[in-house]
């Protein structure tokens, strides 16, 4: 499995409102941690450790990165 950086979410606009609604009220530590506990969920549902070294490298460039 290769990292998918195509268009692969339905309702992406939708999906980016409740993020940004997730973090509502949080200070930025709060918003921080949050972040960083879905990353690791998500890692853990994706699973595939060559995917996640993958994910890694895009997000490291900008240019890169969905």
């Amino acid at each position: 499995m290769a990292l998918n950086t195509e268009p692969n979410i339905a309702d992406p606009d939708g999906f980016y409102a409740e993020l940004l609604g997730a973090h509502d009220g949080l200070s930025d530590d709060q918003s921080i941690a949050f972040n960083a506990r879905l990353v690791l969920l998500l890692a853990n549902h994706i699973g595939d450790r060559a995917v996640l070294s993958e994910a890694l490298a895009a997000a490291a460039h900008e240019d890169e990165a969905v």
